[in-house]
């Protein structure tokens, strides 16, 4: 688990082990999400890098009957 520290600015510094695993580029836009007392930040894709993401999922949904209409 990293830590970082908030500057004066309000800016954190993303690690850079965290930077290699996602992928992440200088200037790449990221989604900030407030959940409680945690903060996520998510990376915002264009649609053509979406193909494929979901290869291997199993696609079998069982819904319980009061979810039915």
């Amino acid at each position: 688990m990293s830590v970082v520290t908030v500057s004066p600015k309000y800016q954190v510094v993303i690690p850079r082990e965290v930077r290699a695993r996602m992928n992440l580029r200088p200037g790449e836009k990221l989604q900030v999400l407030c959940f409680d007392d945690r903060i996520e930040l998510v990376p915002i894709r264009p649609m053509h890098e979406m193909k494929g993401f979901l290869k291997g999922l199993d696609p079998t949904f069982e819904r319980e009957r009061s979810d039915r209409v």
